[in-house]
This record gives C-alpha cells, sequence and structure tokens, in this order.
C-alpha cells in the first residue's frame, strides 16, 4: 500500500511501518536475547497436490503444483512459496531497517530466482544419490527507491540479507525431524 506525502513535492512512498513500535520491539530483543518463539502450521491434504496450510487465525495459505508436475495450478507450489517466502523476509528487514534510519522508500521490489532439478519426483524418480535435492542457486534482484544514496542501499540490502530468518535458514544446516 502506497501512500501521496503531503510535505513538499508530492512523491509516492511506502507506508512505514511504526517507528515507536519497532523501536520498542526491538529493545524488547536487545533485553531478552535468548527468547525463542515457535511458529506453527497445520498442512492438510485437501486431494491430488492441493494443500491448506493453516497459520494462527488465518484463512488457509494454499500450495498446489502446476500442470506440470500434477497439479491443478491454483496456488503457488511448495518450491515457489519458499522463494516468497525469503522474499518477503527480505523486504521486511529492508522496511524495518529504513524507516529505524529515518529513511522514505518509495519503491521496494524484490525479484526472485531459484535453480531447481525436479527429476525426483518426490523420490519417485531419478533417485541419484549424488545429485543435489532442492535449490542450488538463488538469486535476487532488489529495487529500491527512496531517500537512499547507492551506498547506503547496497548498506542496507546487506544487512538485511544477514539478519534475515529466512535466508538463514536457507543458508545453514537446520535440524529437522519427523514422525
Amino acid at each position: 500500500m502506497a501512500e501521496i506525502e503531503q510535505n513538499g513535492p508530492a512523491c509516492v512512498r511506502l507506508t512505514p511501518i511504526d517507528k515507536e513500535k519497532l523501536k520498542a520491539l526491538s529493545e524488547d530483543g536487545k533485553k531478552n536475547p535468548n527468547v525463542i518463539k515457535t511458529l506453527k502450521c497445520k498442512t492438510v491434504a485437501e486431494g491430488r497436490f492441493r494443500h491448506l496450510n493453516y497459520i494462527r487465525t488465518l484463512p488457509p495459505y494454499i500450495v498446489d503444483e502446476p500442470p506440470t508436475l500434477l497439479g491443478d495450478d491454483t496456488a503457488p507450489n511448495p518450491s515457489e512459496a519458499l522463494l516468497a517466502a525469503l522474499g518477503s523476509c527480505i523486504a521486511v528487514g529492508i522496511h524495518a531497517n529504513a524507516v529505524a534510519q529515518d529513511k522514505a522508500i518509495s519503491k521496494l521490489e524484490l525479484q526472485l530466482e531459484g535453480d531447481l532439478n525436479i527429476t525426483a519426483v518426490w523420490g519417485t524418480g531419478d533417485l541419484d544419490e549424488n545429485k543435489p535435492l532442492g535449490f542450488t542457486d538463488v538469486r535476487i534482484i532488489v529495487a529500491l527507491e527512496g531517500d537512499f544514496k547507492d551506498d547506503e542501499k547496497e548498506k542496507l540490502i546487506k544487512h538485511a540479507l544477514k539478519w534475515s530468518p529466512v535466508a538463514n535458514t536457507l543458508m545453514r544446516k537446520v535440524n529437522v525431524s519427523i514422525r
């Protein structure tokens, strides 16, 4: 959502988050650096490859597969949803840090693409143990405009990537258990 700024020349900018609430959240994190929050999602298979994902009290977040992967193409597939989560997490970091620095953003867009070998077909296809599973490369292009010099933009973007929970989940080993 964008708003028109009334002070000075008219320009479109992103509606900023509340700086005081951001500051309070930041201070809480500094006071309690070891707090761990457990996030939850309940995934329910609806039929074929369409799944309803229940998070908090929100309407279900739908994940499906495209027809080339035997789905009905009604929603992003799991790998696309992962790219969306990564892009959104980095965008949140850029926005929050811009607000913390009193910088207005007029444009924030991220384009993500990832390389994925899908020939294993969920463990039913080519099961070569030497083949990498999952994304091997992810590329992100950030278009950021606002009250920034070029070096400030680059520093802000790198800082957001460094502190992104989703990016860090992808860049390090994570313990996953299933029962």
